[in-house]
């Protein structure tokens, strides 16, 4: 018998879970302004996040996905895009998004039942959220082939959780990028739980980047709780996408420390103890751990960050509260170029117990 082809999947780490270097420093972390930036910008999403939280707990905000633990993941891939990239989210990847310009008011617009949140006001050509499984996968190797056609220097970048592996939109997707060689990265974010469904259950694979073998594409795995280790490996894919060197696969090991949404209780299919052991390799205390040893980093400044995050926060929260309401008519606007006889009833039936005092 003949071997004709083997593969390996290369792990990634910078940062062990105390925050010293495993591996030599990338050039972008010589600079601890610009690390003090990340961490910043992480704490600011789990601040914000915690809010949220907080408010749909409260009744002032719908179902919501919090993205608590997966700070480095999103971080590190916002750092690594250049603002021409597009980027194709999931649902719950709002540290990427406000490091790309999305608003705190938007995403709690959004996730308060009002789309004028996908409206972003920075970055325009980066997708909406997409809450079907996978399909943005197949958005993003669209966008890509519209780069390559039209000799654009950008890359599209994709989020998918290890859920979403099992979707055939991911195949598609991966297949095309593989066969047109798109310059479109597509990043597996293995939190371990696909709702109440493990990675084990979902394949027989060893990883999840191995999948991108069958696409005849790389497939690399990194900590994702190390931002350095994240921005360092997505800098690379999306800068080999953009010179015309094909497309790649990311999986990001973290762990959802959060429940799935506010409408899940993982508390039913997660061991306690499988969470506490994830609480102790959190991705914000190795790269704080990481800063306090450098003298970049003390209580005093992280009192003041803090502070300065609650204020931001509290400021998107006060705009959102007190946003003009939209009428029921917008749910039917931009359907059809001309709106057709059922919509038209519907509509009207909406305008109808709108109308009604509230109570009845």
């Amino acid at each position: 018998m003949t071997i004709v082809a083997e593969f390996k999947i290369d792990h990634r780490q910078i940062l062990d879970p105390h925050g010293r270097l495993v591996a030599p420093l990338p050039r972008f972390a010589e600079d601890l302004d610009e690390v003090v930036k990340m961490y910043a910008a992480m704490t600011r999403v789990r601040v914000f996040d915690a809010k949220a939280v907080n408010l749909q707990r409260t009744g002032q905000l719908g179902t919501y996905p919090s993205s608590l633990g997966h700070e480095a993941t999103h971080v590190g891939i916002g750092a690594a895009m250049r603002p021409e990239d597009v980027l194709a989210p999931v649902y719950r990847e709002y540290g990427t998004q406000l490091w790309r310009g999305v608003t705190m008011t938007e995403i709690l617009l959004y996730w308060g039942g009002d789309e004028r949140g996908n409206d972003f006001a920075g970055p325009r050509h980066d997708f909406a959220w997409c809450v079907p499984i996978a399909t943005q996968t197949l958005h993003a190797a669209g966008a890509a082939m519209a780069f390559k056609v039209r000799r654009e220097p950008r890359c599209a970048v994709a989020y998918i959780g290890d859920g979403g592996t099992s979707e055939g939109a991911f195949y598609e997707a991966m297949n095309l990028a593989g066969a047109r060689a798109l310059p479109v990265v597509f990043v597996i974010v293995n939190n371990g739980w696909a709702i109440s469904v493990p990675v084990s259950a979902q394949t027989a694979a060893q990883t999840l980047a191995q999948k991108a073998v069958a696409a005849g594409i790389p497939g690399v795995q990194v900590d994702g709780n190390d931002v350095f280790a994240v921005r360092e490996v997505v800098s690379q894919a999306v800068e080999t996408a953009r010179r015309g060197g094909g497309p790649c696969v990311i999986e990001a090991l973290t762990y959802r420390l959060s429940d799935h949404t506010t409408a899940d209780d993982a508390s039913r299919y997660r061991a306690e103890a499988e969470v506490t052991r994830a609480w102790a390799v959190e991705p914000m205390l190795r790269i704080r751990h990481y800063l306090t040893a450098k003298g970049a980093w003390d209580d005093a400044r992280e009192g003041a960050l803090l502070q300065d995050c609650a204020r931001e926060v509290d400021l998107a929260v006060s705009d959102y509260l007190h946003s003009t309401k939209q009428s029921t008519d917008a749910m039917f606007d931009h359907l059809f170029a001309e709106m057709p006889a059922h919509l038209h009833e519907q509509r009207a039936i909406a305008r109808k117990y709108s109308a009604k005092p509230s109570g009845h």
